[in-house]
Protein backbone atom coordinates (compact mmCIF):
# COMPACT_ATOMS: atom_id res chain seq x y z
CA UNK A 1 0.00 0.00 0.00
CA UNK A 2 2.83 2.38 0.91
CA UNK A 3 4.66 1.58 -2.35
CA UNK A 4 1.49 2.36 -4.31
CA UNK A 5 1.20 5.76 -2.61
CA UNK A 6 4.88 6.48 -3.29
CA UNK A 7 4.39 5.54 -6.94
CA UNK A 8 1.45 7.93 -7.21
CA UNK A 9 3.44 10.75 -5.63
CA UNK A 10 6.36 10.09 -7.97
CA UNK A 11 4.03 10.01 -10.96
CA UNK A 12 2.38 13.28 -9.94
CA UNK A 13 5.78 14.90 -9.44
CA UNK A 14 6.90 13.79 -12.90
CA UNK A 15 3.65 15.09 -14.35
CA UNK A 16 4.06 18.50 -12.68
CA UNK A 17 7.65 18.76 -13.90
CA UNK A 18 6.48 17.81 -17.39
CA UNK A 19 3.74 20.44 -17.40
CA UNK A 20 6.07 23.10 -16.03
CA UNK A 21 8.59 22.17 -18.71
CA UNK A 22 5.97 22.68 -21.39
CA UNK A 23 5.03 26.04 -19.93
CA UNK A 24 8.65 27.16 -19.58
CA UNK A 25 9.43 25.97 -23.10
CA UNK A 26 6.49 27.93 -24.46
CA UNK A 27 7.63 31.10 -22.71
CA UNK A 28 11.19 30.57 -23.89
CA UNK A 29 10.04 30.12 -27.48
CA UNK A 30 7.88 33.21 -27.18
CA UNK A 31 10.71 35.34 -25.84
CA UNK A 32 13.26 33.98 -28.31
CA UNK A 33 10.86 34.72 -31.16
CA UNK A 34 10.72 38.36 -30.14
CA UNK A 35 6.99 38.59 -30.64
CA UNK A 36 4.95 41.33 -29.06
CA UNK A 37 1.33 40.36 -28.56
CA UNK A 38 -1.42 42.44 -27.11
CA UNK A 39 -2.67 41.09 -23.78
CA UNK A 40 -6.11 39.85 -24.87
CA UNK A 41 -5.09 37.56 -27.75
CA UNK A 42 -2.26 36.18 -25.63
CA UNK A 43 -4.62 35.33 -22.79
CA UNK A 44 -7.07 33.69 -25.19
CA UNK A 45 -4.22 31.73 -26.77
CA UNK A 46 -2.91 30.60 -23.38
CA UNK A 47 -6.38 29.62 -22.18
CA UNK A 48 -6.96 27.53 -25.29
CA UNK A 49 -3.55 25.91 -24.99
CA UNK A 50 -4.07 25.20 -21.30
CA UNK A 51 -7.46 23.66 -22.06
CA UNK A 52 -5.93 21.42 -24.74
CA UNK A 53 -3.16 20.29 -22.40
CA UNK A 54 -5.69 19.62 -19.65
CA UNK A 55 -7.90 17.56 -21.97
CA UNK A 56 -5.00 15.62 -23.42
CA UNK A 57 -3.49 14.77 -20.04
CA UNK A 58 -6.90 13.88 -18.63
CA UNK A 59 -7.48 11.50 -21.51
CA UNK A 60 -3.95 10.08 -21.90
CA UNK A 61 -3.30 9.62 -18.18
CA UNK A 62 -6.86 8.69 -17.23
CA UNK A 63 -6.86 11.33 -14.51
CA UNK A 64 -9.46 11.17 -11.81
CA UNK A 65 -11.78 14.12 -11.32
CA UNK A 66 -9.76 15.18 -8.28
CA UNK A 67 -6.47 14.96 -10.21
CA UNK A 68 -7.98 16.94 -13.07
CA UNK A 69 -9.08 19.71 -10.69
CA UNK A 70 -5.62 19.80 -9.12
CA UNK A 71 -3.93 19.88 -12.52
CA UNK A 72 -6.25 22.64 -13.68
CA UNK A 73 -5.32 24.72 -10.62
CA UNK A 74 -1.60 24.09 -11.21
CA UNK A 75 -1.84 25.11 -14.87
CA UNK A 76 -3.80 28.24 -13.99
CA UNK A 77 -1.25 29.21 -11.34
CA UNK A 78 1.71 28.65 -13.65
CA UNK A 79 -0.04 30.57 -16.43
CA UNK A 80 -0.70 33.52 -14.15
CA UNK A 81 2.94 33.58 -13.06
CA UNK A 82 4.16 33.53 -16.66
CA UNK A 83 1.73 36.31 -17.57
CA UNK A 84 3.03 38.44 -14.70
CA UNK A 85 6.59 37.75 -15.83
CA UNK A 86 5.74 38.77 -19.38
CA UNK A 87 4.18 42.02 -18.20
CA UNK A 88 7.34 42.82 -16.27
CA UNK A 89 9.70 42.30 -19.19
CA UNK A 90 7.58 43.63 -22.08
CA UNK A 91 8.65 47.28 -21.57
CA UNK A 92 12.29 46.23 -21.37
CA UNK A 93 11.93 44.20 -24.56
CA UNK A 94 10.54 47.22 -26.40
CA UNK A 95 13.33 49.44 -25.05
CA UNK A 96 16.00 47.00 -26.26
CA UNK A 97 14.30 46.83 -29.67
CA UNK A 98 14.30 50.62 -30.00
CA UNK A 99 17.95 50.89 -28.88
CA UNK A 100 18.94 48.32 -31.49
CA UNK A 101 17.09 50.23 -34.19
CA UNK A 102 18.87 53.45 -33.21
CA UNK A 103 22.24 51.71 -33.34
CA UNK A 104 21.46 50.41 -36.82
CA UNK A 105 20.33 53.86 -37.98
CA UNK A 106 23.64 55.29 -36.76
CA UNK A 107 25.67 53.08 -39.12
CA UNK A 108 23.51 53.67 -42.20
CA UNK A 109 24.10 56.21 -44.91
CA UNK A 110 21.41 58.81 -45.66
CA UNK A 111 20.50 56.78 -48.77
CA UNK A 112 20.07 53.56 -46.76
CA UNK A 113 17.90 55.02 -43.99
CA UNK A 114 14.63 55.30 -45.98
CA UNK A 115 14.94 51.66 -47.03
CA UNK A 116 15.57 50.66 -43.42
CA UNK A 117 12.53 52.65 -42.26
CA UNK A 118 10.40 50.88 -44.87
CA UNK A 119 11.76 47.54 -43.64
CA UNK A 120 10.82 48.48 -40.06
CA UNK A 121 7.36 49.59 -41.14
CA UNK A 122 6.71 46.19 -42.74
CA UNK A 123 8.18 44.38 -39.74
CA UNK A 124 5.95 46.32 -37.36
CA UNK A 125 2.88 45.61 -39.51
CA UNK A 126 3.63 41.88 -39.42
CA UNK A 127 4.09 42.03 -35.65
CA UNK A 128 0.77 43.86 -35.30
CA UNK A 129 -1.02 41.26 -37.44
CA UNK A 130 0.39 38.45 -35.27
CA UNK A 131 -0.79 40.22 -32.15
CA UNK A 132 -4.34 40.47 -33.52
CA UNK A 133 -4.65 36.70 -33.98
Amino acid sequence: MDANRSNRKAFLLVLVVFVLGIALGAVGAYLAGGRVWSAQPVMENHRAKRARILEQLTRDLSLTLDQRKQLEAILADVGAKFQALHQQIAPQTEQVRMQGREQIRAILTPEQRPKFEEFLRKLDEERKKRSER
